[in-house]
């Protein structure tokens, strides 16, 4: 079954100092580079973001996320696994789940 691991730091790397930021960036290319793991991507800041709708047939942007959150998701796995438990266990060896953010695992829909 496929999950999706998504992930919300408590800081960025870029508040670490620059051995540590280096040690956490090889963690999370490391993961990436497991078997179980099908994609997944570091996205850009809520600075970059662009929220679409549709109302009566126009389509309306706005600068930014959908919400005023603390939580901000910075990027996720798309992971194979047999089931939640090792999609939770994938979950827990992700920085962010140890240093005060938190990593969301959902199972994908699959058609």
């Amino acid at each position: 079954m496929q999950y999706i691991a998504l992930i919300y730091p408590d800081q960025t790397t870029d508040e670490l100092p620059p051995d540590e930021q280096a040690a956490v960036t090889a963690e999370y290319l490391a993961l990436a580079q497991r078997p179980e793991v099908l994609g997944g991507n570091h996205l850009q800041p809520p600075h970059a973001t662009r929220t679409v709708r549709v109302r009566e047939g126009r389509t309306l942007t706005t600068d930014g996320p959908f919400v005023e959150t603390t939580e901000v998701m910075a990027g996720y796995y798309l992971l194979e696994a047999d089931d939640e438990a090792a999609a939770v266990a994938f979950a827990a060896r992700i920085p962010a789940a140890r240093m005060g953010g938190a990593v969301e695992v959902r199972p994908v829909v699959q058609y």
